[in-house]
């Protein structure tokens, strides 16, 4: 075809006459682009604020934990929850958090400790920083679930020590395995198709098991058995304390369990709040009825404990269940919750508050649940045998390490007080001070 060449002043105007519609080309991409950034910048936002509410989860386990303990020991336990927080942010920020998300090789992490997202290799630092951040108290709340199964005979040094390495390496090692890395790599359960969307087993019941092996290792508490093995009920000083610690770690599982988004996500956030809190609501009413059928009356402590159940119930699932889904999996989170509790006084194992229950083994069904197909949204429910193998490759690595752990320091630097400083009380021992000195004597 011959080429047709138009005279200079034609082409001029042909120019002058295009400027409207390439700036408007140049106007319609520089929105794109910023529309896209903002996208980005909303998704931190999202990840911060929900960090934030986990944070917030820290004061409810505080209340929780100093509610369900006498009131001798609410000083020794809010101070635990303090120190959880503080030691376990710095140690999973220099140790954990490489070990949980660095490039792997399908067991643990290799670099990226003492992470800097201003000289990583992350393509945003901003973006790593707002999932440093919800990392850290994600990695705060596994420790922290260990104060209350060890609460009022726990040398207050010793917890230190077994504080930081939960956070640094018990805890994100067993989470490589199930949600792989940020760089180069999977963790071997999450090749397997394991279903854990928010932490049942990665976070609860590592938690969980560690208390478990805490508990055993530390032995009861003084007067909980009579000779024979039946229990006595150490009661609790302030159950509107604890029922105000769930409340808010109700509210923080919000950014828990919806925040793992770590972004908008079409708005699927929403959803995952909503069947979080069906099931916390059936949690509570399932352990109240079985309370209320075994005891001729509703039990307070039960109900709680059964809120937190289906709470850690769903956290597994809540991306995949479906609404009638998470009512039956908080429900049955609740009932399990109940008896697991009655079953662990039975065999002595001294847990205060109810942790290895609520959140060990409530953890590990939520988790099963989770492959259960008329319990999830079509075609999304995970395999029997590779649930299965999560929960039990979670539970060896972390009962295992923490007995060891546990054994050590009772062999070495020793882990529980003495009869007479657990008779006074941990706040006036270990503390010098007392939660309620206008109620109690010196002496107390």
């Amino acid at each position: 075809m011959q080429h047709i060449r138009f005279p200079a002043p034609l082409q001029l105007l042909g120019i002058i006459l295009a400027l409207p519609v390439l700036a408007g080309a140049a106007e319609v991409v520089s929105v794109a682009d910023q529309l896209s950034a903002l996208s980005s910048q909303v998704d931190w936002f999202w990840t911060c604020v929900a960090a934030f509410l986990v944070f917030f989860m820290q004061a409810g386990f505080a209340l929780v934990e100093s509610g369900f303990t006498r009131s001798k020991n609410v000083v020794n336990i809010i101070m635990k929850n303090v120190m959880d927080l503080s030691m376990g942010a710095i140690a999973f920020w220099a140790i954990g958090f490489g070990l949980m998300f660095s490039a792997t090789n399908g067991v643990f992490g290799t670099g990226e400790f003492f992470p800097n997202p201003d000289v990583s290799t992350a393509d945003d630092p901003n973006w790593m920083y707002s999932f440093l951040i919800f990392q850290t108290v994600f990695a705060a709340t596994a420790a922290t679930i260990v104060s209350g199964a060890m609460a009022e005979r726990t040398k207050f040094s010793s917890y230190l020590i077994y504080s930081v390495v939960v956070t640094a390496i018990i805890y994100p090692i067993g989470g490589s395995w199930a949600w792989g890395s940020l760089w180069h790599g999977s963790g071997w359960l999450e090749d397997l198709g394991f279903i854990d969307f928010a932490g049942s087993t990665v976070v609860h019941s590592c938690g969980g098991w560690v208390a478990l092996a805490g508990a055993i290792v530390l032995g009861a508490r003084k007067g909980k058995y009579n000779p024979d093995g039946s229990p006595n009920a150490l009661v609790g000083h302030s159950m509107p304390l604890a029922a105000l610690g769930v409340f808010i770690l109700w509210l923080g599982w919000f950014g828990f369990n919806a925040g793992s988004t770590t972004s908008m996500d079409g708005g699927s956030f929403a959803r995952v709040a909503f069947v979080t809190n069906l099931s916390a609501a059936a949690g509570a009413i399932g352990a109240m009825l079985a309370s209320w059928i075994r005891f001729g009356k509703p039990d307070i402590s039960m109900a709680l404990n059964g809120g937190i159940a289906g709470l850690v119930s769903i956290t597994a699932g809540c991306y995949t269940m479906t609404p009638v889904g998470a009512i039956l999996t908080g429900l049955i989170g609740g009932v399990i919750v109940f008896f697991s509790v009655l079953f662990f006084d039975k065999i002595k194992v001294d847990d205060p508050v109810g942790a290895i229950s609520a959140h060990g083994v409530a953890g590990a069904w939520g988790t099963f649940a989770c492959a259960i197909p008329f319990l999830c949204r079509p075609g999304e429910a995970g395999s029997y045998g590779t649930q299965l193998i999560g929960i039990a490759a979670v539970f060896v690595w972390s009962f295992a390490t923490a007995l060891i752990l546990f054994s050590v320091i009772k062999a070495t630097v020793g882990l529980r007080v003495s009869e007479e400083e657990e008779e006074i009380g941990l706040d006036i021992t270990e503390h010098g001070i007392t939660a309620y000195p206008d109620f109690q004597s010196p002496q107390h």
